[in-house]
């Protein structure tokens, strides 16, 4: 089978379309025919190996682990491992599998899920990390309630395209912060306003948000705490732009001061991945 292959951590160039073999169910696992393979922010740091933080995780210090990129998938049950009893063949199906840019993938079958009739393969495909991250975000970490004032940072990103919608859907009232090109599309999605980051500082506005989320963003705790009503919960969604090691997870550590120190609930994660979650202590 065709798929898109790296032996080294690098830019784009690294890749290549190779000819491989064709990978085997083992139990447990469904064999996916691949239509169509999501790509988010998660494909770049494994194919660059950045930060270095990443390769602590799992995925190989000097070289790639699993050579095939992609890790979003949507496409049909082509055969099912002993033990699989959710799918057989000839299903919809999508989720996560590590190495979706290929012609077939094994997935583990409790990372997959039946495809809605209506949900195009390339709209399933992209909601398997970004939307999943997103409504955990804002249902179970953010625990958005109706009449609740939100700020979506990164709304139109992967995550905070999904978080605006989810939480609209919630009943909350939502401000998105993007930049200039994306305003009239997070205004499309349902935003109650929204914010051009090039032009105005939500911080500096004065106003204040039971719930932030802060999706894939660089700024400062001190400068979101200005905009965290009183125990209001703050929920850090990844981090960029923090250098080499960390590539801005160093919020994430810092975030026990601001919730042991500030009454506010502070919960960190990575996309598709929960990392930590912190509650307030209040004397």
């Amino acid at each position: 089978m065709k798929a898109i292959v790296q032996d080294v951590y690098g830019t784009a160039d690294v890749l290549a379309l190779r000819d491989i073999a064709r990978p085997v169910v083992r139990d447990g696992e469904v064999l996916v025919s691949v239509r169509a393979a999501g790509v988010e922010q998660g494909v770049w740091h494994l194919m660059t190996g950045l930060p270095y933080l990443v390769r602590l995780f799992g995925y190989g210090l000097k070289k790639p682990k699993v050579s095939v990129r992609g890790r979003e998938v949507a496409g049909v049950v082509e055969a099912v491992g002993a033990g699989v009893t959710r799918f057989k063949a000839g299903d919809e199906v999508f989720g996560t599998s590590e190495g979706s840019f290929a012609e077939f993938v094994c997935a583990k079958e409790g990372r997959l899920a039946r495809k809605p009739r209506n949900l195009p393969f390339e709209g399933a495909a992209a909601a398997a990390i970004s939307g999943v991250t997103a409504l955990q975000a804002v249902r179970d970490s953010g625990q958005v309630t109706v009449g609740q004032k939100v700020l979506v940072i990164g709304a139109g990103g992967g995550v905070g395209s999904f978080a605006v919608q989810i939480a609209k859907a919630f009943g909350a009232d939502v401000t998105g912060v993007c930049s200039t090109g994306k305003v009239e599309f997070v205004r499309s999605l349902g935003a109650d306003a929204v914010i051009d980051y090039t032009r105005e500082d939500f911080a500096a506005a004065g106003a204040q948000y039971d719930v932030i989320l802060d999706t894939a963003g660089n700024r400062p705790l001190s400068v979101l705490k200005r905009a965290l009503a009183p125990r209001a919960t703050l929920v850090l969604v990844g981090g960029e732009n923090g250098g080499n090691l960390t590539g801005g997870f160093e919020r994430s550590l810092a975030a026990p001061l601001l919730s042991l120190f500030s009454g506010k609930s502070t919960k960190a994660w990575c996309r598709g991945r929960r990392t930590l979650t912190l509650r307030p202590w209040h004397p």
